[in-house]
């Protein structure tokens, strides 16, 4: 199977050969500062090749020191990108980063004990089709 994603500004795009493993959600505080919400939305592969079709070069990976928490970016955008992990073994890819539709539903949200005090309940916030007026 064939999947196709991109970073907002759309300078980077990007093709993945294969099938996901898995899908978590993140809720670890590496994971919530990556991405400034309250997780990270992941798929997982093992078996799946990539390979960037426009603005390698924009492409930067982040590794924080002493751990194995990676993040790769647009340089110009900022949006999360697909990272390699594991010496090349995994990849990860950022299910928002995709321009097709994610084949698979989460496997589970990990790492609760670290969630925001803010992410609670958030079945019951209000939800709006568009964005809310005045």
């Amino acid at each position: 199977m064939k999947h196709y994603g991109s970073c907002l500004c759309g300078e980077v795009t990007y093709e993945i050969e294969g099938d996901f493993g898995h899908f978590f959600l993140c809720h670890c505080d590496r994971c919530r500062k990556d991405t400034g919400s309250a997780h990270a939305a992941n798929l997982f592969a093992w078996q799946a090749g990539m390979k960037w079709l426009t603005g390698e070069t924009r492409v930067k990976t982040f590794h924080l020191p002493g751990t194995r928490h990676m993040k790769s970016f647009c340089s110009d955008c900022g949006s999360a990108l697909p990272c390699l992990q594991e010496d090349g073994a995994l990849l990860v890819v950022p299910a928002g980063s995709l321009d097709t539709d994610v084949p698979l539903r989460p496997d589970a949200h990990i790492c609760m004990a670290d969630r925001a005090n803010w992410d609670e309940a958030l079945e019951k916030v209000r939800m709006l089709d568009g964005l809310p007026e005045g």
